[in-house]
């Protein structure tokens, strides 16, 4: 069924088809891994060059703190949405670990956890894109689902909860139904903020969304004009709330040498509702597998 399910679901990816030099390539538990290299950016990709595969992770080789996917720079201009730096976050999906390392910088005193259930995505990270475990900032080789669940019953909460999962066509369907959502938002800190990576459009927006809606309410949400993504922002009450104060200030000019335009992330980001709310929701007994095949 899951094999079905990624066919369904392959001619629906928006990323870059991936072309240039193939630096490494290797076949984990999980998925085909490929490092390739082409006009000074150096990507990881999931999937076989006959299927058309997708990049993952990429940064830029000539200048490697400036971010080169535009949802990538959304999810962090988010962090300008905080009433104050946060002291614990949690990435699911590690890639290349671009998020994690650039977090660190920017908030060294934090507690990063990053979730990745493919050891050889971390070793390939570790190996090929300059990610590196510190006292602050670790990987667990786990699967996400299982991880969150350990730390609700740890009661661990984190300012920040980042999803950026991908099984190399779409979200993993155990990530994304009503029951996970409820898990992480009770890992959530009353004033956090969790972020998703999905697709603008897909058979199952209409779906994921109000499964989102169902458990967080009313969010925000972005629609990148560049790669076909889609940016959640559940949980926060209010865009630029924290606008006028210095330490946004100064993110938001750090974050614009990194490449992020808050031009046009005021542009995009919105409440509006562009689903059908009726849409039966994605639970773990009715799964986006289910669904596609009814």
């Amino acid at each position: 069924m899951k094999v079905k399910l990624s066919l369904l679901l392959c001619c629906l990816v928006l990323t870059s088809i991936v072309s240039g030099k193939i630096l490494h390539s290797e076949k984990s538990m999980y998925r085909n891994i490929m490092v390739t290299q082409e006009s000074g950016q150096r990507c990881m990709v999931f999937g076989r060059l006959s299927r058309n595969p997708t990049r993952q992770s990429c940064y830029n080789i000539r200048e490697p703190k400036q971010l080169v996917f535009s949802y990538t720079k959304y999810m962090l201009a988010g962090f300008t949405q905080l009433a104050e730096d946060p002291q614990r976050i949690l990435i699911i999906g590690l890639g290349g670990g671009t998020i994690p390392m650039l977090l660190e910088e920017l908030y060294p005193m934090a507690t990063i956890d990053s979730v990745e259930i493919d050891p050889a995505v971390i070793r390939v990270a570790k190996d090929w894109f300059n990610y590196r475990e510190s006292p602050k900032q670790r990987v667990h080789a786990v699967d996400g689902r299982v991880y969150v669940k350990r730390q609700g019953l740890r009661k661990v909460q984190y300012d920040v909860i980042i999803l950026d999962a991908f099984n190399g066509d779409y979200i993993p369907e155990h990530m994304m139904t009503q029951e996970y959502f409820r898990e992480l938002k009770g890992l959530l800190a009353p004033d956090g903020l969790l972020m998703a990576n999905t697709f603008s459009s897909n058979r199952l927006y209409n779906h994921e969304s109000a499964t989102y809606q169902s458990i967080f309410g009313r969010f925000y949400h972005l629609h990148s004009d560049q790669s076909g993504n889609r940016v959640i922002y559940a949980n926060l009450k209010q865009i630029n709330r924290y606008e006028d104060e210095a330490r946004t200030q100064r993110l938001k000019e750090t974050l614009r040498q990194r490449g992020v335009n808050f031009r046009s992330f005021d542009r995009l980001v919105n409440q509006k509702i562009d689903w059908d709310e009726d849409a039966r929701l994605l639970t773990d007994q009715y799964s986006p597998a289910n669904l596609l095949n009814n």
